[in-house]
C-alpha cells in the first residue's frame, strides 16, 4: 500500500521564517518519489518524530493556521494515495505527482475551459437554434444565474464562481431555493447591490413551480449541449430531476362575457376604455400579447390581420392570417386617428395586465373558477378579475373557436399554435363543458 511521509526541509525563507514541507512517496520499489509538498511551516512548529504541526492550546490566530495547515496536509496525502491507487502506473513518475499537488494549490489552471460559464452560455445562445423570443427566456435565466453566483458570494465568500464543471445536485438545489425566495431577498438591504450590478427592468416576482421547471429546463438544455460540444463532460441533470409542468383546464370567456365587457361603459376612465377596446380586439384575433404590442398598421392586410409569430419567427415561420369579424373592425376603425407606431395605442405589458383586472371588475366579471396554484400546485377557487391578464384573450378566441369547430389543425392555423403543442391539447379538456352543457339540453 502506497504511503507518504513527510520531512521539515533545512532551508528556509528570510521573510517569513518558514521552511518547505517535504513529501516522500512510496507506492513499492519501482514508485520512489521526494517532491515539494508547496506547504510551510515554522521550524519551531513541526514535530519530526510525529510528522505534524505542534499546535498550541491558546486560541489565537497562529492556531488556526497551523489547523488548516494540518487539514490541508491530510487532503493532499489523502488526495495522492488515492490519484495513485487509481491510475494507470505507465502514467506515474514524479512530475505525475508534482500535477496533482499543483492542481490541488492552483485549480484555476486546470478549468477545462478557458472561457467562464457565462462566456459559454452567450455561445449557446449564438450556435444553439432559437427563435429571438426564446433567446430573450434564456437572457432571463442568464441574469437569474449571474444574481444567484453574486448572492452565493456574498453569503459564502468571493472566491466562488459558477463553473461548467462545479455545477452539482446541491448547487441546483441551493439554485431552486434562491430562486423561489428572490422577490424576498431583493428587498434586503445586505443583496441590493446585486440588482444594482444585474437589473431588471421589474422587480422579482415570486415564482411558481412550473416557472421553476421552466427555468431549469432551459438550464438541461444548456447543459446538454456543453456536453455534446466537449466544453465539459458534467452533466448535473442525470441525477436532478425536472419536475413536469402542472396546468389547470383553460378557463375563458364566453361571448356574452366578452360583449358585455365591450360594452361596459367606462367613460370616466377613458385610458381604462381604451385598453378595454384593445383586449376585445386581442380576443377576436387570438395573438400572443408580444405579437400584439408589435402590430402595425401594415399587419392589415385584406379585411384580415397578418402576422409572423415571434415564438416561431426562426426554425420554422408560419404566417397567421386572421378575417377581421365585425367587433375587430369597430375598434380598429375607432382608433384611425391614432397617430403611435402600433396598431392600437398599447400601453406597457405590465400595466395593460393591471388594467385588465380593474376593466373586468368594473363589467362584473367575477365569477369563480379553478384554477392550480402555481406553488403548490393544488387547485384553488379565485375569482376571473383576480387572475385575468393578456393571455385570456388568447385563451378565449381559442376557446370559442375549439367549441364551434372541433378541428385543432384549422383553430391552430387561427392561433399560431404549431401542430401537435402541448399547450394546445389542453383546450380540448372543454370537451367535458361541452358535454355538460349538452346534458343540460335535456332538462
Amino acid at each position: 500500500m502506497a504511503r507518504i511521509t513527510i520531512t521539515l526541509s533545512s532551508k528556509q525563507d528570510k521573510i517569513t521564517r518558514k521552511s518547505p514541507l517535504l513529501f516522500r512517496f512510496v507506492g513499492g520499489r519501482d514508485f520512489i518519489f521526494r517532491v515539494k509538498s508547496g506547504l510551510y511551516i515554522a521550524p519551531n512548529r513541526w514535530d519530526s518524530a510525529k510528522e505534524e504541526p505542534i499546535i498550541p492550546r491558546l486560541d489565537t490566530p497562529e492556531r488556526k493556521d497551523l489547523v488548516i495547515l494540518q487539514k490541508k496536509l491530510d487532503e493532499l496525502k489523502n488526495l495522492i494515495i488515492e490519484a495513485f491507487t487509481l491510475a494507470d502506473k505507465a502514467t506515474v513518475n514524479k512530475a505525475w505527482i508534482e500535477q496533482i499537488i499543483d492542481k490541488f494549490h492552483h485549480p484555476e489552471k486546470y478549468e477545462r475551459s478557458s472561457q467562464t460559464f457565462f462566456e459559454t452560455f452567450d455561445e449557446f445562445l449564438e450556435k444553439h437554434k432559437l427563435s429571438e423570443v426564446r433567446k430573450k427566456n434564456y437572457r432571463v435565466v442568464r441574469r437569474a444565474l449571474q444574481r444567484y453566483e453574486l448572492y452565493t458570494q456574498q453569503i459564502h465568500g468571493e472566491r466562488f464562481h459558477l463553473t461548467l464543471d462545479n455545477v452539482k445536485v446541491d448547487t441546483l438545489q441551493d439554485l431552486e431555493q434562491f430562486l423561489k425566495s428572490e422577490h424576498q431577498l431583493c428587498q434586503d438591504e445586505r443583496f441590493k447591490v446585486i440588482y444594482e450590478v444585474v437589473p431588471e427592468s421589474r422587480t422579482p416576482q415570486p415564482r411558481g413551480q412550473n416557472t421553476l421547471n421552466d427555468i431549469f429546463t432551459k438550464l438541461r438544455t444548456f447543459f446538454r449541449w456543453a456536453v455534446d460540444a466537449e466544453r465539459t463532460s458534467n452533466n448535473p441533470f442525470k441525477l436532478f430531476k425536472v419536475q413536469e409542468c402542472v396546468y389547470g383546464t383553460p378557463y375563458y370567456l364566453s361571448r356574452d362575457e366578452y360583449t358585455k365587457l365591450y360594452h361596459t361603459n367606462l367613460s370616466r376612465h377613458p385610458q381604462l376604455a381604451i385598453q378595454r377596446d384593445i383586449f376585445v380586439f386581442q380576443c377576436q384575433i387570438g395573438c400572443r400579447v408580444g405579437d400584439l404590442l408589435k402590430m402595425t398598421k401594415e399587419n392589415v392586410i385584406g379585411g384580415a390581420i397578418e402576422y409572423i409569430p415571434r415564438k416561431t419567427k426562426e426554425g420554422r415561420p408560419l404566417t397567421v392570417r386572421v378575417p377581421l369579424n365585425m367587433i375587430a373592425k369597430q375598434i380598429l376603425n375607432r382608433y384611425t386617428d391614432h397617430q403611435g407606431p402600433g396598431l392600437l395605442p398599447f400601453i406597457s405589458e405590465q400595466k395593460y395586465n393591471q388594467a385588465i383586472k380593474r376593466m373586468f371588475l368594473a363589467a362584473g366579471l367575477t365569477r369563480k373558477v379553478t384554477i392550480v396554484n402555481p406553488s403548490t400546485r393544488e387547485q384553488e377557487v379565485k375569482p376571473l378579475n383576480e387572475i385575468a391578464s393578456s393571455h385570456l384573450a388568447r385563451r378565449t378566441f381559442v376557446g370559442n373557436l375549439y367549441k364551434q369547430v372541433k378541428d385543432p389543425n384549422l383553430v391552430g392555423a387561427l392561433s399560431g399554435h404549431k401542430e401537435g403543442s402541448k399547450a394546445f391539447s389542453r383546450y380540448r379538456k372543454i370537451d367535458e363543458q361541452m358535454k355538460t352543457d349538452l346534458v343540460k339540453m335535456l332538462e
